[in-house]
């Protein structure tokens, strides 16, 4: 019972993501083509409510579920890790169609090719984490 809310919000999130059309391989495609704004309207969209949230987070000091205060910690000014990680999600997105919330989106929407890609995706993650201590972070 406990997840209830969880799934609630993923359901939530899956039914915004398909009435915008944000897991419409074509739109994506549409994006890297350079064809429509559609989806450099909704990330852009997102990356300012994002700002404003995390902007009222730390004005009001909001805390967690717990009651432990929010704290935002600073990244690694390093860029290469950045750039090519960058481009390899990008990549990814491109050739897939998406990235990895609408992938589950599309599995529920019937997709199921899709479950080649969250297959990928995963495998991705492992991999890297079996070199992440490797590579130039």
């Amino acid at each position: 019972m406990k997840s209830l809310k969880y799934i609630i919000a993923g359901i939530l999130f899956g039914i915004i993501m398909s009435k915008s059309e944000a897991i419409s391989w074509y739109r994506i495609q549409e994006m890297f083509r350079f064809q429509s704004f559609h989806m450099y309207g909704f990330i852009g969209t997102a990356v300012l409510l994002g700002s404003v949230i995390v902007y009222l987070i730390k004005k009001f000091k909001l805390r967690d579920y717990s009651g432990k205060p929010i704290v935002f910690r600073d990244k690694d000014k390093s860029y290469p890790r950045y750039l090519i990680g960058g481009t390899v999600f990008g990549l990814g997105w491109a050739l897939t169609g998406a990235c990895p919330g609408p992938m589950f989106v599309n599995v529920g929407y019937g997709y199921l090719g899709m479950l080649i890609v969250i297959f990928g995706a995963v495998v991705g993650t492992y991999v890297y984490g079996l070199i992440r201590e490797k590579l130039p972070h």
